[in-house]
């Protein structure tokens, strides 16, 4: 793989700062071969001894690596992150290092541009944020953003790793409707409180019936376009008729007087109250709503992290109700996985997906080889990346076909 970058011609003491447009006639034409072709570019620039030139020389081999999204610069499995800073420290912290900063930057000779050197699988796509003297910040220079359940989120995309194309909005094509909020006062034997929730109902649903059901927690993070961007991904599943149209139910954790207050550490830990006001509250009533089927065989489950927990815990107490547990980057208690070794099979399909960095693979993997040796229908996938948005909203498509395939 090549990547061109335009060296401007820009005479002694031109700051990048000022807007210049350069013609084709004042650009050199740079090819970076190689990794070690770039580095050695930015070594001998950044080695310049004269410092008005040093600078000009700097600013123009900045602003071209800017101009073609290689901040960081990526070659191969080789990454130099990179960052223009007149700074004391910049370091870098993400899903590679368990959002530690530990990557710590190294100043190119007396520039501006700190860097650190680091290899990724060529697949990897990672959430990363820079720290200049100790203040937590997005890369600036890179255009790239994954939004996450605390702001947005620098992304690091690996060359053979490409968006999702059903997770981008389609135009001109039928599109579902999500409702507003909805209420349901859960009984004071399970909850005892009001959880809210919105309704997906596919394009045409009017002229529908019989339709399957997918309950998603943490569903206000699954239904955001600029987290999970389920209702896009549906909408295109539908319309490419991979999937038969389907009504999705997001259940928000919060509390809707206090949506500060997000319930989920209790709701998704194993607990039976969440699963019975799940299975005996809010399924009889989108039943009692919806054209659905009232069966299931057709009813899924769908969360993240200790959502994921939840599905499996739903699917072990609950499997009268829920046969379709679907399962991103799970956060596993030793008990769950101990409970389905020590069970009977239950009538289960199963899709499970994990990042294998610094996500929850060792947990997934525990569970996968327990699932494989009780002989579960099971759709299990690995990916390059971490604990993060970006990782699942691009494996909703594999659930999705999984549970509900067009016939």
């Amino acid at each position: 793989m090549r990547y061109v970058f335009f060296l401007m011609v820009v005479a002694v003491g031109v700051s990048c700062q000022e807007e210049k447009i350069f013609t084709n006639e004042e650009v050199d034409y740079h090819e970076f071969i190689s990794y070690k072709d770039f580095k050695t570019t930015l070594v001998r620039v950044t080695s310049i001894i004269d410092p008005n030139l040093r600078q000009s020389k700097v600013d123009a081999l900045w602003d071209s690596l800017v101009a073609n999204k290689q901040t960081p610069f990526v070659f191969g499995d080789s990454v130099c992150f990179l960052y223009k800073s007149q700074g004391t420290s910049v370091n870098w912290a993400g899903d590679f290092n368990r959002w530690s900063p530990t990557f710590v930057g190294q100043k190119l000779g007396d520039s501006d541009i700190w860097f650190v050197e680091k290899t990724f699988p060529q697949d990897a796509r990672l959430d990363y944020k820079v720290v200049v003297d100790g203040v937590w910040k997005v890369d600036s220079f890179n255009p790239f953003i994954q939004y996450s359940g605390f702001g947005p989120n620098s992304e690091l995309r690996m060359p053979l790793w490409k968006i999702p194309e059903e997770t981008s909005p389609t135009p001109n094509i039928p599109k579902g409707t999500l409702s507003e909020n909805q209420m349901i006062q859960s009984i004071a034997t399970n909850l005892n409180y009001t959880v809210q929730y919105k309704v997906y109902t596919p394009s045409s649903y009017q002229s529908m019936d019989n339709l399957p059901v997918i309950y998603v927690t943490d569903g206000h993070e699954y239904a955001d376009d600029k987290l999970g961007s389920m209702v896009i991904v549906l909408d295109n599943l539908i319309h490419q008729k991979k999937i038969k149209p389907i009504i999705a139910v997001f259940v928000d954790p919060r509390d809707p007087n206090n949506l500060s207050n997000n319930r989920r550490m209790q709701e998704l830990r194993a607990n039976q109250k969440f699963a019975n006001f799940l299975c005996d509250e809010l399924v009889p009533a989108i039943d009692a709503t919806y054209r659905t089927i009232k069966n299931a065989s057709h009813r899924a489950i769908l969360g993240t992290s200790l959502g994921g927990w939840n599905s499996a815990f739903v699917g072990f107490v609950r499997s009268d109700v829920f046969n379709l547990i679907g399962i991103h980057s799970p956060a596993f208690d030793n008990t769950i996985i101990q409970n389905y070794a020590e069970s009977t099979p239950l009538p289960l399909k199963v899709f499970m997906s994990t990042g294998i960095i610094n996500d929850t693979q060792n947990q997934a993997r525990a569970m996968k080889s327990v699932l494989e040796q009780k002989a579960y229908s099971l759709n299990y996938k690995e990916v390059n990346q971490g604990h993060s948005w970006g990782n699942w909203k691009g494996l909703l498509e594999e659930p999705l076909t999984y549970f509900f395939a067009s016939n």
